[in-house]
């Protein structure tokens, strides 16, 4: 089975394709304190949100999280999403939205609910994590934001805004 997409897939089948290969790695014999969930972007969402998704049902989350540019927060509300709208070279707050709609199909969707924006879970147990994130990228404040929670919740974590002139998603 290979990973599916929006809009032909929408949530969850993402977190539910994350979970399956998870799954499959402890199959394989892998401990999880031996597995690292990483991504970028919405990969970067995906690699926060499989751990918290563990946790929930009680089970043992991956040993680690490395997740860049992660999109935390669904309502799109941050202030930094205009501010750095001419920055970026790849999202905007239109473009944003377009994901959204694409990802998040189900009009009855609460664009707040911690399962969809990460950036309102409960991080407690969540294991140690590296967030990176460009300081001039459309999801900076989001990636600053979260790395607050991640402070609030004592959990063992590498924040590194990344420098520089441009976003981490500009070609």
């Amino acid at each position: 089975m290979g990973f599916r997409l929006a809009p032909e897939h929408p949530h969850p089948a993402q977190i539910d394709d994350a979970e399956t290969a998870y799954r499959w790695l402890l199959a394989q014999g892998y401990e999880p304190r031996n597995i690292g969930s990483t991504g970028h972007s919405i990969g970067g969402t995906l690699a926060i949100a499989l751990p918290l998704r563990l946790l929930a049902k009680g089970e043992a989350a991956p040993g680690a999280i490395i997740s860049i540019s992660p999109w935390t927060d669904l309502t799109i509300s941050n202030p930094k999403v205009d501010e750095n709208e001419e920055l970026d070279k790849m999202l905007s707050r239109d473009v944003l939205e377009q994901f959204r709609a694409a990802w998040l199909q189900d009009p009855a969707v609460d664009f707040t609910d911690p399962d969809i924006s990460i950036l309102n879970a409960d991080l407690t147990s969540l294991p140690p994590t590296a967030l990176h994130y460009g300081e001039y990228e459309t999801l900076a404040g989001e990636g600053a934001d979260f790395g607050r929670r991640l402070a609030d919740f004592k959990i063992l974590s590498e924040v590194r805004p990344l420098p520089g002139g441009g976003s981490t998603h500009s070609s």
